[in-house]
């Protein structure tokens, strides 16, 4: 993979379970690395559940391959001011093993 493209310096986050004061878990996130990443124009689509609309917002970003860029962990990313989130739903090697595919929903409220 040619680095050209990879011009985002993303944090990828994991999920922590943090024990709070009253005996339960808060969940938090940790930042596990910043992979330079590509992110490509993301695509959206409004559909009806429960008779309410819910927007989803899509993208797919594409890294070096790393170990714990798994389904559930997050990248934000970071441009202009505008910070937006992303869950890891899936991630897929291609067949040289030299790209990982991200493909991602956002964060209403991170």
């Amino acid at each position: 993979m040619r680095a050209g493209p990879l011009r985002h310096r993303c944090p990828l986050l994991k999920p922590d379970r943090v024990q709070n004061s009253t005996g339960g878990y808060d969940e938090t996130w940790t930042e596990i690395g910043k992979p330079w990443a590509e992110i490509t124009l993301p695509t959206g689509r409004v559909y009806p559940v429960a008779e309410q609309l819910q927007a989803v917002v899509s993208a797919e970003i594409k890294i070096r391959p790393r170990t714990d860029a798994v389904a559930g962990n997050r990248l934000v990313d970071v441009r202009k001011g505008v910070t937006t989130t992303y869950k890891i739903e899936a991630a897929l090697l291609d067949n040289e093993t030299s790209m990982l595919r991200l493909l991602c929903s956002t964060v209403p409220n991170p």
